[in-house]
């Protein structure tokens, strides 16, 4: 194959300089896919070894089979409630390979070897050490209530979950993206952990009223501490018990189905927990098992292990979890947790000032690899699957096909929207807005590439930090959020929620993403229990009877989201490619652009409200305004008439009324 041959360079010029580096990633892919070919005849079969560790059912024996790689330990034993924990009874045998291996027979174990019984592995390990281990493959963890010790349970339901989404299609979603982020546990108003069923009852059906075509589920896999917001991971192939049974996370993702929804999963291959107790840190004693040996297998940021990309045991490992989530539970895609960090030996903490930069000996051409061989699975077995990374250092071809050059990502999450909003809303009076720098960084990505837009996620909400709402009101949305008496601080803050929202909507990408809660600006950060806050539940919820609550203005954001997600849908503006500037006058603060069939137009100034104020529109014709955020229902003051027609003049220009700090959106009249 020419280098010259490659999409991604014919696109994107600036990369000529690097053409050989981008031949080499692609002819290290394909080599790779040969070889995992070559040894396991395609990377479908590669990536089943979750069907092989682990317990199984061996039907032609009439057994129960146990295997677990750990090649550098001495011993292994298997014990459980089915052995009443004798630690030298189930000795374990060894190959070649390095795999442990136990069977027991149906006949002899029927009785004991049941379902929720609990089980660990007993390694003597190569530093030989004597540890009592989960089973890396497990597929259920449970913590005991009174000890807080973790342990494996056998899951074998009488009742095989009966999956009823034969007919749901992806489409929509793999198209257009309108991201729901949410977390199970505090998605309920009580102070406590929800569950799967609570959230399938009770937060679907919000999900579905508001329009949003995808949830972003973080901390399903098992975390041994909460408050890590499910990004220390123990166990990959466990849903994480503390929110119900595998069949009430199928349930949920079932019904999400029937409801049009798909459900994406936040999947943390970046790194692991570093417990050995819970996790798979020094699993057979030595220190690069799963991991790199030495200071390279840690993270002093995340204090957590680091994966060996470039290991074929590895590889495996993490591939299969890929498909085990999409197939026994049905998951339409993964957003990438820590993508930069993965690429980068220095984790992305380097200015990117040069091209080189994403060439040079910083690039973790292991982790790279790993991520075009994902992408390669994820499509594989779902065509429309969605693959999203969380990258921030901008790196060239991520979403490009793997044949085009590129990494395979579908969307990356554009991290930089958020920053830039906390950035300004922290450093700048209103007065001090720059809409140059707004467009550009609303704008600024690669034209074949497609972006995530958000204005905040869970970052953005986390103690430490403050929401958007709570960077714009601050304490008085505790006070003065009734819609009953009137606020100069709320009013500035609920007409620029509003206007921060729709512009990051219709301008910031091909897709959207919101975090649970902050739809209707929900009014405290996120703090899960922990010692520093005497163990509190208080700000590890959502309090949704804020938006239900009529009198307040919560439920006036809670609306404006609703009609903002429907007129996107219904324009299907984020397929309509990117949006064309019509109009940028600094100091009047005011901004507008077309994009699809609709023209927006912004005044961000804080106190001047502007009559018969020009704009060229995109076409000769009469123009109607279809939304304004200046409605009362949206806790505007109704200073816009939607009745009125716009016809354009000579110089194909429409005088407009303004007001301060309103956005409207106008479409032309057919005919």
């Amino acid at each position: 194959m020419s280098k010259n041959t490659l999409a991604l360079i014919q696109d994107e010029s600036w990369l000529e300089p690097f053409a050989d580096k981008i031949q080499e990633r692609t002819d290290r892919f394909y080599k790779a896919i040969h070889e995992i070919e070559q040894a396991m005849g395609s990377i479908l079969e590669f990536a089943n070894f979750h069907q092989y560790y682990g317990v199984h059912w061996e039907p032609v024996r009439r057994g129960w089979v146990y295997r677990e790689w750990a090649p550098a330990a001495r011993q292994l034993f298997l014990m459980g409630d089915f052995n009443w924990w004798d630690r030298e009874s189930h000795p374990m045998k060894r190959n070649h390979r390095g795999d442990w291996e136990i069977f027991l027979p149906f006949e002899q174990y029927k009785h004991t070897f049941v379902h929720q019984s609990k089980i660990k592995v007993r390694v003597i390990d190569a530093k030989g050490r004597d540890l009592d281990r989960i089973p890396a493959y497990t597929r259920r963890v449970v913590q005991d209530t009174e000890t807080h010790d973790f342990t494996a349970q056998l899951w074998f339901p009488e009742k095989e979950f009966r999956w009823t989404d034969e007919n749901f299609h992806l489409d929509e979603a793999a198209s257009m993206p309108l991201i729901y982020e949410c977390h199970v546990g505090m998605a309920q108003e009580k102070a406590g952990v929800g569950t799967y069923r609570e959230f399938e009852e009770h937060i679907l059906p919000r999900i579905k009223a508001s329009g949003y075509n995808a949830i972003q589920m973080m901390a399903i896999m098992e975390h041994p501490y909460y408050g890590s917001f499910g990004y220390h991971v123990s166990n990959f192939f466990a849903p994480s018990s503390r929110f119900g049974t595998p069949e009430e996370l199928k349930s949920l993702i079932n019904t999400a189905h029937k409801m049009g929804i798909a459900v994406i999963m936040d999947i943390v291959h970046s790194h692991a927990v570093k417990n050995v107790n819970e996790g798979l840190n020094e699993f057979d004693g030595s220190d690069h098992q799963y991991f790199h040996p030495g200071s390279r297998g840690y993270h002093e940021g995340w204090d957590s292990k680091l994966f060996d990309y470039g290991k074929w045991e590895v590889q495996q490992f993490l591939l299969s979890n890929i498909r085990y989530w999409m197939e026994e539970f049905h998951f339409d895609g993964f957003r990438f947790d820590g993508a930069t960090s993965m690429l980068y030996h220095h984790h992305g903490h380097v200015s990117f000032d040069s091209g080189e930069k994403y060439f040079d000996e910083g690039v973790d051409q292991d982790a790279l690899l790993y991520f075009q061989l994902a992408n390669t699975l994820i499509h594989l077995l779902k065509n429309r699957a969605l693959s999203i990374a969380e990258e921030v250092s901008g790196m060239p071809g991520l979403c490009r096909k793997v044949e085009d050059g590129g990494i395979g990502f579908d969307f990356r999450l554009a991290m930089g929207i958020p920053d830039f909003w906390i950035k300004t809303l922290k450093h700048k009076t209103d007065e001090q807005w720059d809409l140059f720098e707004l467009w550009h960084e609303l704008t600024n990505r690669p034209k074949k590439e497609k972006s995530i837009a958000y204005a905040e996620s869970h970052d953005q909400a986390l103690v430490g930090d403050k929401s958007i709402a709570f960077w714009l009101m601050d304490k008085e949305m505790y006070t003065s959020m009734s819609v009953l008496e009137q606020n100069l601080v709320v009013d500035r803050g609920i007409a620029l929620h509003k206007m921060i929202r729709m512009i990051t909507l219709s301008l910031g990408g091909e897709g959207y993403l919101n975090f649970i809660g902050n739809e209707f600006g929900h009014p405290e950060w996120v703090d899960f229990p922990r010692e520093g806050n005497n163990w509190s539940y208080q700000y590890a919820r959502r309090q949704w009877s804020l938006a239900d609550t009529p009198h307040l203005r919560y439920a006036q954001l809670y609306a404006w989201d609703q009609v903002i997600i429907r007129l996107i849908k219904d324009h299907r503006l984020l397929q309509s490619g990117p949006a064309t500037q019509l109009y940028l006058e600094p100091d009047k603060k005011i901004l507008a652009y077309e994009r699809g069939d609709l023209v927006f137009v912004y005044s961000f100034h804080p106190t001047e409200s502007y009559f018969g104020q020009k704009i060229r529109f995109p076409e000769p014709g009469s123009y109607q305004i279809i939304l304004d955020s200046d409605q009362q229902e949206y806790g505007g003051f109704a200073r816009l008439d939607q009745q009125v027609i716009y016809q354009t003049d000579k110089n194909q220009e429409v005088s407009l009324y303004l007001p301060n700090r309103t956005l409207i959106v106008m479409k032309k009249n057919k005919g």
